[in-house]
């Protein structure tokens, strides 16, 4: 019975974390493309790398806004039924940017989009991560991220084949979003239950209970969606076409598809997470300061681009084991509400620092500014392990 019961405890619920992956994934596909449509859009239409980097910061404030109301929502009306409205409200707010051109109307659709796309963030990964026993946590949050980053490899992918005039990739990612929805009822009775005991504010504790998961996460954001946003703009400026710049980002996509299963994988492995971390903003760092070298040869930059882009989305991956590692499983919800928290903080610092970094001294400072954050997290990774071997 022991036996049994030990097993039952490290077997994973697969249809219901399969649900909570393909939906979320289904919404990667549309934010990769959304991302750099709309950047590329907006230079076109003459705004500058500044304007659009505020806009882009919208989504940050966005997230942080929803973070803290997805899981009292969530536990009055249920995961299922917070994650389809958030569905539609998402899908059509992607259709709305097509619909309205003014540039003023894009700041409040980027509030309602985002605000429903950090929405389902939270209670997918608190779907998967309360799917996932301990001893294969890394392995199942692997698994989400690769299927996630195929989703973010694709979208790429797709704005390079259908380009950004017309209706066609507005109309490809709302209906890709509303396609979301079909996995959840496929594990229609299965949702999380969110615990009747958690405190009233308890979700802001989290934000610094595990310091080390949430930072990464920050810096992850930041430089995922400063990257995203404003990597168009600088294929553009160092002479690359806008398909050759969208072909980058899409070998990005390729290397977090290829490496999260093993990084995931070996965080299962690892004593202390905290090394892989450091090990992944350490990459992350060497890489982006060797960007400006590789601006003439495509290739070379696509691979490397490739191997940097897989490593660093270990932080992510590897940041959720290592929050999850830390916590008992009624804290689940609010500590994945804490932890898109940060993730949204850093979509909200990234597009404007990087955008202004870019004004201020030409195609250089992208690199310069995504190094920045790299060595940030770098200096507190290693901090914190040595605070914890002399304590």
């Amino acid at each position: 019975m022991v036996a049994e019961a030990e097993a039952e405890l490290e077997s994973v619920d697969w249809l219901s974390a399969a649900a909570a992956i393909a939906s979320i994934s289904a919404v990667g596909i549309a934010l990769g493309l959304g991302l750099p449509l709309l950047s590329v859009i907006l230079e076109r239409r003459g705004i500058s790398a500044s304007l659009i980097g505020a806009n882009s910061a919208v989504a940050g404030l966005a997230s942080l806004a929803a973070a803290p109301l997805v899981t009292p929502i969530a536990q009055r009306i249920g995961v299922r039924v917070a994650m389809l409205a958030a569905i539609v409200v998402a899908g059509l707010s992607a259709i709305g940017f097509y619909v309205f051109t003014p540039f003023w109307t894009w700041f409040p659709l980027r509030l309602t989009f985002h605000f429903s796309i950090t929405a389902l963030f939270v209670l997918s990964e608190f779907w998967i991560n309360a799917s996932a026993p301990p001893r294969k946590r890394g392995l199942v949050l692997g698994i989400y991220a690769t299927v996630l980053s195929l989703g973010f490899a694709a979208g790429p992918w797709i704005f390079s084949q259908t380009g950004s005039e017309g209706f066609l990739p507005f109309g490809i990612g709302a209906g890709v979003i509303f396609l979301s929805a079909i996995p959840l009822f496929f594990a229609w009775d299965r949702e999380p239950a969110i615990s009747k005991d958690r405190r009233r504010g308890s979700f802001w504790r989290y934000v610094y209970a595990v310091p080390t998961a949430t930072g990464a996460v920050l810096i992850f954001g930041a430089v995922e969606s400063g990257g995203f946003t404003l990597f168009p703009v600088f294929g553009e400026r160092v002479g690359f076409s806008e398909a050759a710049a969208a072909q980058l980002l899409t070998a990005v996509g390729i290397g977090n598809v290829v490496m999260q299963i093993p990084i995931g994988l070996l965080s299962d492995r690892v004593r202390d997470r905290r090394t892989l971390l450091a090990i992944c903003a350490a990459v992350g760092l060497v890489g982006t300061l060797c960007l400006p070298i590789l601006v003439h040869d495509w290739w070379l930059m696509a691979s490397v681009l490739f191997v940097w882009g897989g490593v660093v989305a270990g932080l992510y991956t590897v940041g959720l084991a290592h929050l999850g590692s830390r916590l008992p499983a009624a804290d689940l919800a609010d500590a994945n509400a804490a932890f898109i928290f940060c993730y949204s903080a850093g979509m909200l610092v990234g597009p404007q620092a990087i955008g202004s970094a870019m004004d201020l001294f030409g195609p250089g400072g992208f690199a310069w500014s995504l190094a920045v954050f790299f060595a940030i997290y770098l200096a507190l990774a290693l901090g914190r392990m040595v605070a914890a071997r002399s304590s």
